[in-house]
Protein backbone atom coordinates (compact mmCIF):
# COMPACT_ATOMS: atom_id res chain seq x y z
CA UNK A 1 0.00 0.00 0.00
CA UNK A 2 2.44 2.61 0.75
CA UNK A 3 4.82 1.17 -1.97
CA UNK A 4 1.66 2.18 -4.68
CA UNK A 5 0.78 5.83 -2.46
CA UNK A 6 4.71 6.69 -3.04
CA UNK A 7 4.27 5.28 -7.16
CA UNK A 8 1.28 7.61 -7.31
CA UNK A 9 2.85 10.61 -5.53
CA UNK A 10 5.87 10.51 -7.79
CA UNK A 11 3.72 10.39 -10.78
CA UNK A 12 1.88 13.37 -9.66
CA UNK A 13 5.40 15.03 -9.31
CA UNK A 14 6.73 14.58 -13.05
CA UNK A 15 3.03 15.05 -13.50
CA UNK A 16 3.54 18.70 -12.05
CA UNK A 17 6.84 19.55 -13.74
CA UNK A 18 5.68 18.29 -16.50
CA UNK A 19 2.76 21.10 -16.39
CA UNK A 20 5.01 23.86 -15.72
CA UNK A 21 7.38 22.81 -18.32
CA UNK A 22 4.98 23.74 -20.70
CA UNK A 23 3.16 26.92 -19.35
CA UNK A 24 6.98 27.74 -19.36
CA UNK A 25 7.89 26.72 -22.87
CA UNK A 26 4.68 28.61 -24.33
CA UNK A 27 4.74 31.56 -22.07
CA UNK A 28 8.37 32.82 -22.20
CA UNK A 29 8.40 34.42 -25.53
CA UNK A 30 4.70 35.99 -25.82
CA UNK A 31 4.29 39.11 -24.21
CA UNK A 32 2.28 37.68 -21.31
CA UNK A 33 4.62 37.30 -18.79
CA UNK A 34 6.05 33.41 -18.07
CA UNK A 35 6.76 34.24 -14.25
CA UNK A 36 3.03 35.31 -13.88
CA UNK A 37 1.76 32.01 -15.40
CA UNK A 38 4.40 29.89 -13.18
CA UNK A 39 3.12 31.44 -10.19
CA UNK A 40 -0.54 31.00 -10.56
CA UNK A 41 -0.48 28.00 -11.98
CA UNK A 42 2.07 26.69 -9.57
CA UNK A 43 -0.24 27.77 -6.31
CA UNK A 44 -3.01 26.57 -8.19
CA UNK A 45 -1.84 22.95 -8.17
CA UNK A 46 -1.07 23.17 -4.80
CA UNK A 47 2.45 23.35 -5.13
CA UNK A 48 2.54 27.48 -3.85
CA UNK A 49 4.97 29.65 -5.45
CA UNK A 50 7.56 27.38 -7.10
CA UNK A 51 9.90 30.39 -6.79
CA UNK A 52 12.18 32.86 -8.85
CA UNK A 53 14.90 30.08 -8.78
CA UNK A 54 12.66 28.04 -10.39
CA UNK A 55 11.14 30.39 -13.10
CA UNK A 56 15.05 31.12 -13.98
CA UNK A 57 16.35 27.47 -13.85
CA UNK A 58 13.50 26.70 -16.70
CA UNK A 59 14.07 29.88 -18.96
CA UNK A 60 17.60 28.25 -19.02
CA UNK A 61 15.81 25.40 -21.42
CA UNK A 62 13.84 27.91 -23.70
CA UNK A 63 17.13 30.28 -24.18
CA UNK A 64 18.58 27.54 -25.26
CA UNK A 65 15.71 27.07 -27.87
CA UNK A 66 16.87 30.75 -28.75
CA UNK A 67 20.09 30.06 -29.31
CA UNK A 68 19.52 27.38 -31.56
CA UNK A 69 16.87 29.04 -33.70
CA UNK A 70 19.23 32.17 -33.59
CA UNK A 71 22.30 30.39 -33.98
CA UNK A 72 23.61 31.61 -37.37
CA UNK A 73 23.02 35.51 -36.07
CA UNK A 74 24.16 35.06 -32.65
CA UNK A 75 27.81 33.00 -34.54
CA UNK A 76 27.86 35.95 -36.60
CA UNK A 77 27.43 38.30 -34.16
CA UNK A 78 30.50 36.92 -31.89
CA UNK A 79 32.49 36.58 -34.61
CA UNK A 80 32.09 39.97 -35.83
CA UNK A 81 32.72 41.33 -32.49
CA UNK A 82 35.63 39.67 -31.85
CA UNK A 83 37.09 40.80 -35.00
CA UNK A 84 36.20 44.16 -34.70
CA UNK A 85 38.39 44.16 -30.78
CA UNK A 86 41.62 46.47 -30.77
CA UNK A 87 43.18 43.49 -29.11
CA UNK A 88 42.87 39.79 -29.27
CA UNK A 89 44.14 36.61 -31.81
CA UNK A 90 41.12 38.52 -34.11
CA UNK A 91 42.19 41.76 -33.10
CA UNK A 92 40.85 44.74 -36.40
CA UNK A 93 39.86 41.94 -38.83
CA UNK A 94 36.47 42.88 -38.75
CA UNK A 95 35.49 47.06 -39.12
CA UNK A 96 34.53 48.45 -35.77
CA UNK A 97 31.61 49.86 -37.64
CA UNK A 98 30.40 45.89 -38.90
CA UNK A 99 26.58 45.69 -38.57
CA UNK A 100 27.03 42.34 -36.41
CA UNK A 101 30.47 43.98 -34.64
CA UNK A 102 27.98 46.78 -33.59
CA UNK A 103 24.91 44.07 -32.12
CA UNK A 104 27.60 42.48 -29.52
CA UNK A 105 28.46 45.91 -28.19
CA UNK A 106 24.21 46.36 -27.96
CA UNK A 107 23.56 43.69 -26.45
CA UNK A 108 26.68 44.27 -23.51
CA UNK A 109 25.20 47.70 -23.23
CA UNK A 110 21.41 46.57 -22.96
CA UNK A 111 22.24 43.64 -20.52
CA UNK A 112 23.66 46.21 -18.10
CA UNK A 113 20.65 47.53 -16.80
CA UNK A 114 18.78 43.85 -15.85
CA UNK A 115 22.10 42.65 -14.64
CA UNK A 116 22.57 45.86 -11.94
CA UNK A 117 19.09 45.96 -11.08
CA UNK A 118 18.66 42.32 -10.75
CA UNK A 119 21.27 42.41 -7.96
CA UNK A 120 20.33 45.14 -6.51
CA UNK A 121 16.63 43.80 -6.33
CA UNK A 122 17.08 40.47 -5.50
CA UNK A 123 15.38 39.90 -2.56
CA UNK A 124 12.54 41.96 -3.37
CA UNK A 125 12.41 39.99 -6.74
CA UNK A 126 12.11 36.55 -5.15
CA UNK A 127 9.42 38.04 -2.02
CA UNK A 128 7.78 41.37 -2.89
CA UNK A 129 7.38 41.52 -6.61
CA UNK A 130 5.42 38.10 -6.58
CA UNK A 131 2.50 39.43 -4.77
CA UNK A 132 -0.03 38.86 -7.04
CA UNK A 133 -2.14 42.00 -6.84
CA UNK A 134 1.03 43.76 -8.10
CA UNK A 135 1.08 41.30 -11.21
CA UNK A 136 -2.66 41.46 -11.85
CA UNK A 137 -1.81 45.14 -11.86
CA UNK A 138 1.42 45.17 -13.78
CA UNK A 139 -0.41 42.71 -16.53
CA UNK A 140 -3.44 45.07 -17.27
CA UNK A 141 -0.99 48.36 -17.06
CA UNK A 142 1.81 47.17 -19.67
CA UNK A 143 -1.58 45.55 -21.73
CA UNK A 144 -2.49 49.00 -22.32
CA UNK A 145 0.62 50.16 -22.90
CA UNK A 146 1.69 47.57 -25.48
CA UNK A 147 -1.92 48.12 -27.08
CA UNK A 148 -1.39 51.38 -27.49
CA UNK A 149 2.31 51.29 -28.42
CA UNK A 150 1.35 48.63 -31.81
CA UNK A 151 -1.18 50.88 -32.94
CA UNK A 152 -0.02 53.93 -33.06
CA UNK A 153 3.95 53.77 -33.52
CA UNK A 154 5.16 54.27 -36.92
CA UNK A 155 7.11 50.91 -37.20
CA UNK A 156 9.92 52.37 -39.77
CA UNK A 157 12.86 51.77 -38.22
CA UNK A 158 15.03 48.58 -38.76
CA UNK A 159 17.99 46.70 -36.42
CA UNK A 160 20.41 48.27 -38.88
CA UNK A 161 19.51 51.67 -37.10
CA UNK A 162 19.96 50.50 -33.38
CA UNK A 163 21.21 52.73 -31.52
CA UNK A 164 23.42 52.72 -28.23
CA UNK A 165 20.44 55.27 -26.57
CA UNK A 166 18.26 52.91 -27.60
CA UNK A 167 19.87 49.39 -27.21
CA UNK A 168 19.83 51.19 -23.18
CA UNK A 169 16.58 52.18 -23.25
CA UNK A 170 15.92 48.24 -24.67
CA UNK A 171 17.33 47.32 -21.95
CA UNK A 172 15.86 49.15 -19.04
CA UNK A 173 12.67 47.72 -20.63
CA UNK A 174 13.81 44.59 -20.04
CA UNK A 175 14.52 45.13 -16.43
CA UNK A 176 10.92 45.87 -15.90
CA UNK A 177 10.08 42.35 -15.99
CA UNK A 178 12.09 41.50 -13.41
CA UNK A 179 8.24 41.90 -12.09
CA UNK A 180 6.19 39.47 -13.04
CA UNK A 181 3.40 40.23 -14.83
CA UNK A 182 5.42 43.07 -16.96
CA UNK A 183 7.51 40.26 -19.14
CA UNK A 184 10.62 40.34 -20.61
CA UNK A 185 9.61 39.96 -24.14
CA UNK A 186 6.30 42.66 -23.84
CA UNK A 187 8.16 44.81 -22.17
CA UNK A 188 11.36 45.05 -24.88
CA UNK A 189 9.11 44.81 -27.80
CA UNK A 190 6.85 47.31 -25.90
CA UNK A 191 9.42 49.65 -25.92
CA UNK A 192 10.39 49.04 -29.70
CA UNK A 193 7.35 50.34 -31.16
CA UNK A 194 7.67 53.21 -29.00
CA UNK A 195 10.83 54.02 -30.32
CA UNK A 196 9.39 53.08 -33.77
CA UNK A 197 11.04 49.44 -34.74
CA UNK A 198 9.12 47.22 -36.66
CA UNK A 199 7.31 44.61 -35.04
CA UNK A 200 9.59 41.78 -36.42
CA UNK A 201 12.95 43.80 -35.52
CA UNK A 202 11.66 44.68 -31.82
CA UNK A 203 11.16 41.06 -31.13
CA UNK A 204 14.54 39.41 -32.78
CA UNK A 205 16.44 42.27 -30.33
CA UNK A 206 14.39 41.02 -27.68
CA UNK A 207 15.05 38.09 -28.05
CA UNK A 208 18.82 38.22 -28.91
CA UNK A 209 19.44 40.95 -25.98
CA UNK A 210 17.63 38.49 -23.14
CA UNK A 211 20.51 35.20 -24.25
CA UNK A 212 22.95 37.21 -21.76
CA UNK A 213 20.79 37.95 -19.16
CA UNK A 214 18.38 34.82 -19.41
CA UNK A 215 21.12 32.38 -18.97
CA UNK A 216 23.40 34.54 -16.56
CA UNK A 217 20.00 34.70 -14.26
CA UNK A 218 19.28 31.04 -14.76
CA UNK A 219 22.84 29.76 -13.70
CA UNK A 220 23.66 32.03 -10.93
CA UNK A 221 20.31 30.71 -9.70
CA UNK A 222 21.09 27.15 -10.10
CA UNK A 223 24.54 27.07 -8.66
CA UNK A 224 23.09 29.29 -5.47
CA UNK A 225 19.72 28.13 -4.87
CA UNK A 226 19.39 24.63 -7.03
CA UNK A 227 21.06 22.67 -5.51
CA UNK A 228 19.77 23.34 -2.19
CA UNK A 229 16.55 21.94 -2.09
CA UNK A 230 14.75 24.50 -0.77
CA UNK A 231 12.66 25.36 -3.42
CA UNK A 232 8.73 24.26 -4.05
CA UNK A 233 9.95 21.90 -6.62
CA UNK A 234 12.71 19.64 -6.43
CA UNK A 235 15.68 20.09 -8.82
CA UNK A 236 15.45 16.61 -10.71
CA UNK A 237 11.51 17.86 -11.60
CA UNK A 238 12.94 21.25 -12.00
CA UNK A 239 14.94 19.78 -14.57
CA UNK A 240 12.30 17.91 -16.15
CA UNK A 241 10.34 20.78 -16.67
CA UNK A 242 13.33 22.85 -18.19
CA UNK A 243 14.10 20.22 -21.01
CA UNK A 244 10.06 20.02 -21.60
CA UNK A 245 10.41 24.23 -21.72
CA UNK A 246 13.17 23.95 -24.15
CA UNK A 247 10.81 21.65 -27.24
CA UNK A 248 8.19 23.11 -26.48
CA UNK A 249 9.98 27.03 -26.42
CA UNK A 250 11.09 25.99 -29.85
CA UNK A 251 8.11 25.63 -31.37
CA UNK A 252 6.53 28.73 -29.99
CA UNK A 253 9.72 30.93 -31.57
CA UNK A 254 8.92 29.70 -34.80
CA UNK A 255 5.30 30.50 -34.59
CA UNK A 256 5.70 33.84 -32.95
CA UNK A 257 8.05 35.49 -35.24
CA UNK A 258 5.80 34.26 -38.36
CA UNK A 259 2.41 35.60 -36.67
CA UNK A 260 4.05 39.14 -35.96
CA UNK A 261 4.71 39.63 -39.51
CA UNK A 262 1.19 39.80 -40.81
CA UNK A 263 -0.45 40.32 -37.22
CA UNK A 264 -1.13 42.52 -34.99
CA UNK A 265 -0.72 42.36 -30.87
CA UNK A 266 -4.22 42.64 -29.77
CA UNK A 267 -5.14 39.04 -28.63
CA UNK A 268 -2.15 39.52 -26.47
CA UNK A 269 -3.27 42.72 -25.35
CA UNK A 270 -6.98 40.98 -24.21
CA UNK A 271 -5.92 38.33 -23.25
CA UNK A 272 -3.06 39.95 -20.23
CA UNK A 273 -6.52 42.26 -19.73
CA UNK A 274 -8.44 38.97 -19.32
CA UNK A 275 -5.79 37.42 -17.06
CA UNK A 276 -5.65 40.08 -14.91
CA UNK A 277 -9.35 40.31 -14.04
CA UNK A 278 -9.04 36.58 -12.97
CA UNK A 279 -6.19 36.74 -11.00
CA UNK A 280 -8.28 39.31 -9.24
CA UNK A 281 -11.10 37.79 -8.92
CA UNK A 282 -9.23 34.45 -7.87
CA UNK A 283 -7.56 36.41 -4.88
CA UNK A 284 -10.40 37.79 -3.72
CA UNK A 285 -12.67 34.52 -3.59
CA UNK A 286 -9.47 32.92 -1.80
CA UNK A 287 -8.69 30.80 -4.30
CA UNK A 288 -5.23 32.65 -4.76
CA UNK A 289 -3.32 33.89 -2.10
CA UNK A 290 -1.35 37.47 -2.53
CA UNK A 291 1.96 36.60 -1.19
CA UNK A 292 4.26 33.51 -2.17
CA UNK A 293 3.42 30.47 -0.12
CA UNK A 294 5.52 27.39 -0.20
Amino acid sequence: MNESHGVRSLLVEWWHAIVLGLVQGLTEFLPISSSAHIRVVGELMGLGDPGAAFTAITQIGTETAVVIYFRKKIWQVITAWCGALPFGPWKNTVPRDNPDARMGWFIILGSIPIVVLGLFLEDWIDTTFRNLYITAATLAIFAVILGAADRYSKRTRELDQLSGTHATLFGFAQAMALIPGVSRSGGTITAGLLMGYSRKAAADYSFLLAIPAVLGSGFYKLFKDGFTGESAVSMPLTLVATVVAFVVGYFVIVWFLKMITTKTYTPFVIYRLVLAAVIVVLLLTGTLTPLPTT
